[in-house]
């Protein structure tokens, strides 16, 4: 575990720049409502703001003002970021992102989570906060070791956590692969957590079996079903190249900024609560931070590989208990988001303390929704701290 600094060398930033400059841009025609794809009046704007007015500067200044470090575990690299707590007992919290996230996503909700009194908050609900980026992603890199999913990461993060930071056990919280890092956590290493919380439900057999039963279904949760059919239909084609050829696709996206802005932008606007408008949710600074991450790292195609190594090496339980997922969890239901799944059926597969309907939002819920999901996840472990 060694201090690390962020810093992205002038000579890519200056690459990087004349790259979008000489952007190519595809002719494009009846696409008004990015039917065939991101359309390219947005990309083109967001490609020229990245260019000639995004300032990575001074992001990278507000990255390193947290304690960034790096190891490595069983080879793999890791980065990660770690808020103490300020508060009587704050206990451990690691927090586990998705695609195509970074762990900066996260940073609207570290200092509330970390520092409630400063937020309005309660010093007692305060967390150690630790928030790594996933294995082969942004600053967890070079990623050279193949095999490395979401079941491998929660293995990962649990010697993280206990090995190397030393704490005997912890929280975790997640979203897209970060809710199944998370749900993996719970099924396997129940016994090292107070609980864990997750604003995506979804089966850890995801990608092996079909979804619940439209029986689970009830009331008003019926019309998930229509929507979560539309989604592995019509939206989830990236899951399938990145599932299945993940190299291919690569070296466009590590050749082409405005590839790789195409790429993320579409899936920016699709899966969060912005009613078709990305910049309800995202800044243009927001945007650029993650895809000049992405870019700096020469992380896409490893990130890309996640999907792949997800499928070619299933998940498989470690026990036949149920509920599946052990641990006490809490799970908060963002109406945007990509899947849907009932309460009946979460009832079932987790050990369910709480199940929090919320108001707005979507995919990206610690960026849409910060404050939602901060209060949502002092509120689910408030009593599951120790005495």
């Amino acid at each position: 575990m060694e201090p690390f600094s962020i810093h992205v060398a002038d000579d890519v930033l200056d690459d990087l720049r004349a790259r979008l400059r000489n952007t190519r841009f595809a002719p494009e025609f009846a696409n008004d409502d990015w039917a065939y794809g991101t359309r390219r009046q947005d990309l083109e704007a967001m490609c020229r703001y990245w260019a000639e007015e995004f300032d990575w500067r001074a992001v990278e200044a507000r990255m390193n003002a947290y304690e960034n470090f790096k190891t490595e575990i069983e080879g793999v690299p890791i980065h990660f970021v770690r808020a103490p707590g300020k508060g009587p007992r704050p206990i451990p919290l690691i927090l586990s992102h998705g695609w195509p996230w970074t762990y900066w996503d996260f940073h609207k909700v570290i200092e509330p989570l970390s520092d409630p009194a400063s937020f309005g908050g309660d010093p007692a609900d305060a967390f150690d906060v630790i928030v790594p980026s996933l294995p082969g992603y942004g600053f967890s890199s070079p990623l050279e070791t193949t095999g490395i999913n979401f079941w491998r990461t929660a293995d990962l993060w649990d010697q993280l956590m206990r090995d190397v930071l030393g704490y005997e056990r912890y929280a975790a919280q997640g979203g897209d692969w970060g809710a199944l890092v998370t749900n993996q956590l719970g099924h396997r290493y129940a016994d090292h957590l107070y609980g864990i919380h997750v604003n995506l439900a979804v089966p850890l057999s995801v990608f092996q079996e079909e979804m619940p039963d439209h029986s689970f279904y009830e009331g008003d949760e019926r019309q998930h079903i229509e929507r979560n059919e539309r989604f592995f239909t019509d939206g989830s084609g990236y899951s399938a190249i990145q599932s299945t050829r993940p190299q291919t696709l690569a070296y466009g996206l590590h050749d082409s900024p405005a590839a790789l802005m195409a790429w993320i932008l579409e899936k920016r606007r699709a899966w969060s609560d912005c009613g078709g408008e990305v910049a309800r949710r995202f800044s243009p600074d927001d945007l650029c931070t993650t895809m000049t991450i992405y870019w700096a790292t020469q992380t896409y195609g490893t990130s890309a590989r996640y999907y792949y190594e997800c499928v070619h090496n299933p998940w498989t339980p470690d026990h036949d208990r149920q509920p599946v997922v052990t641990a006490p969890t809490s799970i908060a239901v963002f109406p945007g988001e990509v899947v849907l799944l009932p309460r009946r059926w979460a009832e079932g597969y987790y050990n369910l303390k709480r199940w929090t309907p919320m108001k707005e939002g979507g995919h990206f819920a610690p960026m849409e929704e910060p404050e939602a999901l901060v209060t949502d996840i002092r509120d689910s472990f408030r009593d599951l701290r120790p005495a």
